[in-house]
């Protein structure tokens, strides 16, 4: 007993696990613990079939003792031991109480009461009811598959396994995005690139519009800044230098800093389009600035 109970605590122990997940989803449990929970479940029946096992390998050994033990012996000495055995004794308190109730089973001296009246050739059975463990593992079975019919087909309370994969896979793609706006607010100055992506020059002319335009116009020809099309930078016409003259501004002249207003992505998609529209040749265009820089070669990336 001591080692089965040991090994209904190490069972048990992991089970506490589980609750963690729920608590997180708000009470719906994730596909994940529903097969920690299967994974367990089947644990449990193995664990109860291995008890069932226990038992009838238990029944047959006390057979073979029995059978064993009459061998050779004559009949007088087998009637001396029945008469011996049927004799009145003194009742004494049966062994392994827990074991019978699990079992269903009366002690030895209670076997009388359970005979049934037929007899075969001195051969009597015993009407021993059905264990109770197993009446328990049945009943469960039963309320098992009525609530999983009641939660999975009847009400809609969990998703089904084709469900759950698409729940899953919808988590992944949010994961993904998520992973991807994090990897690239890592740019900077030092490793920001230049690209030709028709997504990233949309994005960074929606942002021109609304915050470059007034100083540059619309068209990036040129206003109280410089023109942004032509060859001559006052700051630099690499990708390196735009993105670090948008990050950090030039106070002398005029320009703020877009640090804290724009991530570094949204900075690096500016200084893309910049250098998409290089060459555009804008009406009204304000006379070059700076010095004449030849341009850099964009890095070629699939559009999605």
């Amino acid at each position: 007993m001591k080692k089965i109970s040991t090994l209904i605590l190490t069972l048990s122990a992991p089970l506490l696990t589980i609750a963690e997940p729920a608590k997180e989803s708000g009470g719906m449990l994730s596909g994940e613990t529903q097969n920690q929970i299967g994974y367990w479940l089947i644990g449990i029946m193995l664990f109860l079939f291995l008890i069932v096992v226990l038992v009838l390998v238990r029944t047959i050994k006390v057979m073979a003792r029995v059978i064993f033990k009459y061998q050779g012996t004559s009949e007088e000495e087998i009637i001396r031991e029945e008469q011996a055995a049927k004799a009145p004794k003194k009742a004494a308190k049966p062994k392994n109480e827990i074991l019978l109730k699990l079992m269903s089973l009366k002690p030895m001296s209670e076997e009388k009461s359970l005979l049934i009246e037929h007899d075969y050739d001195g051969i009597q059975e015993l009407n021993n009811p059905t264990p109770a463990w197993f009446m328990w593992l049945f009943y469960g079975t039963i309320t098992f598959g009525v609530c999983y019919i009641l939660i999975y087909h009847v009400f809609n309370l969990a998703p089904l396994q084709y469900q759950e994969y698409r729940n899953e896979m919808a988590q992944a793609d949010i994961a993904k995005k998520e992973y991807l706006s994090k990897a690239a607010n890592r740019v900077d100055e030092n490793t920001v690139k230049l690209v030709n992506d028709p997504a990233v020059i949309a994005a960074g002319g929606a942002i021109f519009k609304t915050t470059c335009a007034p100083c540059h116009g619309d068209h990036a020809q040129g206003n109280v800044g410089p023109n942004l099309t032509d060859d001559y930078w006052l700051h630099g016409g690499k990708i390196n230098d735009i993105f670090k003259t948008i990050k950090y501004g030039v106070a002398a002249k005029g320009m703020p800093t877009w640090e804290k207003q724009l991530s570094p992505k949204q900075i690096s998609d500016v200084a893309n389009f910049i250098k998409s529209i290089h060459g555009t040749n804008p009406a009204n265009p304000k006379a070059p600035q700076g010095e004449k820089e030849a341009a850099d070669e964009p890095q070629k990336v699939a559009s999605k």
